[in-house]
């Protein structure tokens, strides 16, 4: 399964390496220094975050502005947490704080795509374990070595190019793949609506309020669905 996993991130890798790439450059000329881009990347590990805060701290804004907008912009994370806890609740604490820093919005698609509901036993975990590891590694990999590649050739390569679109791609091709049913193709449109109709919101919030309009229209559908069964 380690080397499934590996063959499934591997086609998303590309935009994954250019939205990486386009993080690196624009941590590089922000004017922090090379020790703190450097760690950011490391720690982090989260581009639109990262994207969002710069300019912040840069600024010199409270620390408290810079972690609201960092929460704010990476809320939907809490959303992919929520789904995935089942599946790794076998796990010590240790393994699934380390799973929790390497989840990305297309290690999740690519995750929940394969794995419907938690296994049953104990090879079947063991197998998903291996799976999710090989998704983190690959995604984590690429990321930090194209994130360092921006960096470092910060001077030639310019935010024009508009790299991070190519990331943008890769994740709605693969979301659209999790489209198979009405519900879920009525929450996608929904959510996106939302999201549109909320740009002018500060700190990225339409994001938030995508999610959450399609959460909570799918499941007041969901339930009186079963209230009619």
């Amino acid at each position: 399964m380690f080397v499934l996993g590996i063959k499934e991130m591997l086609p998303v890798s590309p935009g994954i390496a250019a939205w990486g790439v386009t993080t690196g450059v624009a941590l590089a000329n922000s004017g922090m220094s090379m020790f703190e881009v450097s760690a950011m990347t490391l720690m982090v590990f989260a581009g639109s975050s990262q994207l969002a805060a710069m300019p912040l701290i840069v600024a010199g804004a409270p620390l408290w502005v810079i972690w609201l907008t960092a929460l704010c912009v990476n809320l939907r994370f809490a959303v992919f947490s929520a789904h995935v806890r089942p599946f790794f609740m076998k796990f010590g604490l240790p393994k699934r704080i380390t799973y929790a820093y390497l989840l990305t919005d297309l290690s999740y698609v690519i995750f929940i795509k394969r794995y419907k509901t938690v296994p049953t036993t104990d090879h079947g975990i063991a197998e998903m374990d291996r799976y999710w590891s090989a998704l983190g590694f690959i995604n984590w990999f690429t990321w930090m070595l194209f994130s360092f590649l921006g960096i470092a050739l910060a001077s030639v390569i310019p935010l024009s190019w508009g790299l991070s679109f190519a990331g943008i791609l890769a994740l709605m091709g693969i979301s659209c793949s999790l489209v198979t049913t009405r519900l879920r193709a009525f929450a996608a449109v929904l959510s996106g609506t939302a999201a549109v109709a909320a740009f002018a919101l500060p700190l990225k919030l339409n994001i938030l309020v995508g999610v959450a309009a399609a959460v909570a229209i799918s499941l007041l559908i969901d339930r009186s669905r079963s209230s009619h069964e």
